[in-house]
């Protein structure tokens, strides 16, 4: 289809309207997706659109920012990708970058206790994404022990590097012992993206990975730290935005650039606003400690962290008909998925739990959190607020 919804810039405010109004989480969004793009504006038909999210949730990174990606390049090229990413993506971003400008300030006039409030709600909400991705992913005994596996691998072995070698293992172990039905064939998603681009998209994307720690290590400069820490979990994370928390942890408070207080106080909050998770990241890098922070650290960060989700899905797309069909691409990635539900369930207790139950009346706040989450159905800004103010009374 062409016409006035193919330009860049009406792409741009399609998804900016999403990105300002999109809560609830990658699940959220990809609801919100198919009203606006499948029922709404007919740009592409339902089984297309299942086949491409079913893309964006095997690769890794944020689904929800990949679908949109795909959806503009497929209308207008890579500007029309560019123009859907920072539709979707500012809105949460500059929220998030403002709320780290303005923390130090506003924590003088601010109590502790609505700070403590979102970092008990950031507790509910990874409990309910273990709840849900576990019911979803880990189906059998033999996903169930893989993820409890993984967990106490993670919590033996914290780290980054910890983190990517459970990943690597369970992907492995997954080929050798899944066999997970292939999905029904349908045709790819028409975009304009030969397969010899993807070859070099999907090339620069492995030089990057290993690349970026490769120039940190020859030349020591937080700039290329920052990038290198935020594009290897932006390219390692499988599951969701929320399975991104122990990668960036692990990334940013050991080594002093975030305090726990403010990184835990911050992914609270960033549940409280629209758009993907991942945007988080921009809280971070303009939290840093150390120069570049402020609004250049956290575009920077925001960035670094993107780009493998557009590096992926322009590399993938002209492939995916086939690779979906693989059996043993399939398996590994059951594997992969079990254990990702693992690595949250450890990031639940270390740095969550251990940092923010710390006394009944957390736990029993947290308690009521998760209930108001899963069985009344309540948005989590709503939660949110509610935990900080809780936070502050208590």
């Amino acid at each position: 289809m062409t016409g006035v919804d193919s330009s860049p810039w009406r792409i741009f405010l399609v998804f900016l309207r999403l990105g300002l109004t999109s809560f609830g989480g990658p699940i959220a969004h990809l609801g919100y997706f198919r009203d606006e793009f499948v029922i709404r504006r007919r740009w592409l038909a339902e089984q297309d659109y299942a086949d491409l999210v079913a893309l964006c949730q095997f690769l890794p990174g944020p689904a929800s920012s990949q679908v949109g990606m795909a959806l503009g390049l497929s209308r207008a090229g890579y500007a029309g990708a560019f123009a859907a990413w920072a539709g979707f993506t500012l809105p949460s971003a500059l929220m998030l970058i403002l709320l780290a400008q303005g923390i130090e300030l506003s924590g003088q006039f601010v109590p502790p206790g609505v700070w403590h409030g979102l970092k008990v709600v950031a507790v509910a909400v990874v409990a309910q994404a273990v709840w849900g991705m576990g019911r979803s992913l880990c189906t059998d005994a033999l996903r169930m022990t893989l993820m409890v596996g993984a967990a106490c691998v993670a919590l033996w072995f914290p780290g980054a590097w910890g983190q990517l070698g459970i990943i690597v293992a369970a992907g492995l172990l997954g080929m050798m012992v899944f066999r997970p039905a292939l999905p029904p064939a349908t045709e790819a998603l028409a975009v304009g993206i030969s397969r010899r681009a993807g070859i070099v998209w999907l090339a620069l994307f492995f030089v990057l990975l290993g690349g970026l720690p490769l120039l940190r290590g020859l030349w020591p400069n937080h700039v290329v730290a920052m990038t290198d820490a935020f594009y290897r979990a932006g390219a390692l994370v499988f599951g969701g935005g929320h399975v991104v928390l122990p990668l960036l942890q692990a990334e940013v408070v050991p080594r002093g650039w975030v305090g726990m207080d403010v990184f835990l106080a911050g992914y609270g909050a960033a549940q409280a606003v629209p758009g993907p998770l991942f945007t988080f990241a921009g809280f971070l890098g303009a939290s840093m400690r150390e120069a570049p922070s402020g609004w250049v650290g956290g575009l920077i960060c925001v960035a670094a962290i993107f780009l493998p989700a557009f590096l992926l899905v322009a590399g993938a797309l002209p492939f995916w008909a086939r690779l979906r069909g693989h059996v043993r691409t399939r398996a590994a990635l059951a594997g992969v998925n079990a254990a990702v539900v693992g690595l949250l369930l450890a990031a639940l207790y270390q740095p969550l739990w251990t940092s923010a139950i710390l006394s009944p009346k957390d736990f029993g706040l947290a308690l009521v959190a998760l209930v108001t989450l899963i069985a009344w159905k309540q948005p989590p800004w709503r939660v949110v607020l509610g935990c900080g103010l809780a936070g502050w009374v208590m």
